[in-house]
C-alpha cells in the first residue's frame, strides 16, 4: 500500500511536469506532491507516524478508544456515515483528526471483526444470554 501511495503521488508529479516542466512553480508543487505522498505512505501506509493509529476498542455506541503509535492513547468519536459490508468496515473519525479508520476482515479473528461489524451498525456489542434455571 506504501508504495501504491508512492506511485499514484509521483505519477501526479510526472504529469504536472509533462504540462509545464518550464515553470519553476511547477517543479515546487511537483516536490511538495512527491512529499506528501512519503509522508502519507509514513503516516496511513506504514503506521510509523506518532499518531498513527495502531489498535483500537469501542468505548460506548459513539465513540473508539485509540491505541497509538507514540505509545499513548486518544478517544476518538465516530461519525454516523459508517460503511459496513461482509468484508470491511469504514469508520469516519470525527474528533481529535478527521480520518477515516479502514479494518479489512484479514485484519482481526473472525469473531472479533464480527463484533465490530455488530457494534458499527448498532452501536453497541451483543449481550451474553444467560442460562435458563430449571426448576425442579
Amino acid at each position: 500500500m506504501a508504495l501504491l501511495i508512492i506511485f499514484v503521488h509521483t505519477g501526479a508529479a510526472s504529469a504536472l511536469l509533462a504540462v509545464a516542466y518550464r515553470s519553476a512553480s511547477a517543479w515546487a508543487l511537483a516536490l511538495l506532491l512527491v512529499a506528501l505522498g512519503l509522508a502519507t505512505a509514513w503516516d496511513r501506509a506504514l503506521l510509523r507516524a506518532r499518531g498513527a493509529v495502531r489498535g483500537f476498542v469501542p468505548d460506548g455506541p459513539e465513540a473508539l478508544l485509540l491505541d497509538l503509535h507514540g505509545g499513548g492513547q486518544a478517544r476518538a468519536l465516530v461519525g454516523t456515515r459508517r460503511w459496513v459490508s461482509a468484508r470491511f468496515v469504514a469508520l469516519p473519525l470525527a474528533q481529535p483528526r478527521r480520518r477515516t479508520l479502514l479494518v479489512t476482515g484479514d485484519m482481526l479473528a473472525p469473531e472479533a471483526f464480527r463484533r465490530l461489524r455488530l457494534w458499527a451498525l448498532w452501536g453497541r456489542l451483543p449481550a451474553v444470554a444467560s442460562i435458563p434455571r430449571r426448576t425442579t
